[in-house]
Order: C-alpha cells, then structure tokens, then sequence
C-alpha cells in the first residue's frame, strides 16, 4: 500500500509531506534518538573524574603545574582537554577509563619529536595520581586535585589603585632566575632580550590591572595573572583572525573579538578585570574579552593552586618588552 510519510528538518524548521510504498508488515520507523545534554547520565564509573584537575608534576627535582578537563561526549565517551607546564591547552580526543584507571594520549606540540605523550592515573580518594610519559620516554609522577569553581557573588568593591612600576627602579619585583634583563631606563621598564620572567613581591586576588605596553617586531611576551592566566602580547598582524594564541587572547583558551593591537614599536594598553574565573579585557579603549569565564592555567604558569591569590608576572624568556605603567585596583 501507500503510506504517508512527513521529514522534520531539526535545523530549518522545514516540514516536507510525501508517500512511499510500503510492504504490508507496515514497519515501525526506528525510535528517534535524543540529542540533549541537558539528558545526559553520566557513567558511574565516571562520576568522581569527569571535571577540571589542578596537577602537580614531580619534573626532574621541581614541581610543575599542569591542568586537565574530564568531559563526556554523547552518552558514553570521554574527552577533554590537557595543558602541560608549557604551550597551550591540547585538545584531547578520548579518555579511555576502565576499573578505576584512565588513560590518554597527546602528540607533542612545542616540545618537538615524534611520537607521543602518554598519561595513565587513578581515581585516589577524592583526588588523582599517575604517570606522564614523554615522546622521549621520560616519565613524571603527578597527582591532582579538583579546580576550585572560584564563583564571586555581588557586587565588586574596589580599594585604591596601587601603582606596581614606579618609574625608577625594579622594587617590589623578583626575578625567575639569575638572567635578569630587566632596567629602568628614563621612566621605562625593559626588558632587553630574553631572560628572566618579573614578578610581584605582592599577590592578589580580584582585581583591575592596566598595563601600557610596547614591543618591536616579532615581539612576543604577556602578563600573568595571578601568576596563572597569561594574557598573549604578540606582533599579530592587524589582519589576521583573532584567536586565542595571538594578541589579546587568554592563552590557548580565549580569543579576542578583534584584533584590536596598535602594531609594533607603538604603545598599546590593556585594562584587565579578573574576578574569580571571569575576565574581561579591555584593548587600546576595545573590549575584546567580555566577562569570559578562564577554564584553567595556561602555559607557563607559576603553579596550579587556583584557589589562592597570586602574583602579576610579566615574560621575559621569549622576547624584549617595554611597559611604561603598570597599576593594579585590588577588591576589598
């Protein structure tokens, strides 16, 4: 017989009425499947790992940050994202979980080589432990606990502004290492080539930073805040697509809405508000970055202790910079 038959289109609304021959068993169309998060349930050996992990790596005598997100895709299926003691966040395409052990692969990215990285841990206690295996065969113990939510409530109150660069000398600031290239020089903070990262004596919380900034061609550097999210300073072309490696981007997981640098060997300025996770960046009088949610450290980081107040660190390591002001307004 005839039998009429009616296609949904889900994404244009589009409702298209027909027929089709059928035989006389009259087949019942397949039960349609649900594509909503919102229905999701999560495994139950996956309960306790699926989230984000503030890491501690046991790396040849120090201890290193790392980050990791736990996700599930569809109904069963784990994916997430890894950010090492360097580079950006990697996109990681499964997580394998069976009886209680996890594990992964990466390929390398700035490290260079062929092969890839290997992470293998376990569900301790409320927390997580295990092994990175390098392309080179180098193995680090880690372990992990939960990334704080750091939700702020409220209104923020603001103290008063406090000015980090005083315009005559490097007080209130600590070097990374002895390679210090940073001076004064006729009221401006430069940092000659690559060297030593600068960092506040003093930690903070919540604030407001401006920084007014200038680097030459092929410059690349950036500001740390709380020593953990590095917001990019780069010569990124004026016309190239924003993104969250390039200029005004929180580092391998922001990007900004454009490209907003005045170029190299110009002054640009970036006026920061950072409260709990959220951020917004304010570039050359744009806002590029409105009140976005920072998911973990970026590379580079000072440690992974999320929850804590930290300090301002400006890049030394890749290349020269130039600030001429750099003040902070901490919350009460």
């Amino acid at each position: 017989m005839i039998k009429k038959y009616v296609v949904y289109s889900l994404l244009s609304g589009l409702v298209i009425t027909g027929f089709s021959a059928c035989d006389g068993a009259g087949k019942k169309a397949d039960k349609e499947e649900i594509h909503n998060a919102a229905t999701q349930t999560i495994p139950k050996e996956a309960e306790g790992l699926i989230g984000r992990w503030d890491i501690t790596v046991e790396k040849e005598g120090k201890q290193v940050p790392s980050w990791l997100e736990v996700k599930l895709s569809g109904f069963n299926v784990l994916v997430g994202a890894f950010v090492a003691d360097a580079g950006s966040s990697r996109p990681v395409s499964h997580i394998k979980l069976d009886k209680g052990k996890f594990s992964f692969e990466i390929p390398p990215q700035w490290e260079g080589g062929e092969g890839v990285f290997t992470i293998q841990g376990e569900l301790v206690g409320e927390g997580i432990k295990g092994t990175i295996t390098t392309n080179k065969g180098n193995v680090f113990n880690f372990s992990g606990v939960k990334a704080p939510y750091m939700v702020r409530q409220g209104e923020a109150q603001w103290g008063e502004p406090i000015d980090l660069f005083n315009g005559k000398d490097l007080t209130g600031w600590k070097t990374s290492s002895d390679d210090n290239q940073w001076v004064v020089k006729d009221g401006i903070l430069i940092n000659q080539k690559a060297g030593a990262n600068l960092i506040t004596e003093q930690k903070f919380e919540d604030f407001k930073l401006t920084a007014e900034f200038r680097y030459t061609e092929g410059g690349n550097s950036g500001i740390y805040l709380r020593g953990r999210y590095e917001v990019q300073i780069e010569d990124s072309p004026k016309d190239r697509h924003p993104g969250a490696l390039y200029y005004g981007g929180v580092y391998g997981f922001l990007a900004p809405s454009e490209m907003t640098t005045n170029g190299a060997n110009e002054w640009n300025t970036y006026e920061i508000t950072l409260r709990g996770r959220m951020v917004t960046i304010v570039s050359n009088g744009k806002t590029i970055i409105n009140n976005q949610e920072i998911p973990g450290i970026t590379g580079g980081a000072l440690d992974s202790k999320e929850g804590e107040p930290g300090p301002i660190y400006l890049q030394g390591d890749h290349t020269g910079i130039e600030f001429r002001k750099i003040s902070i307004t901490p919350a009460k």
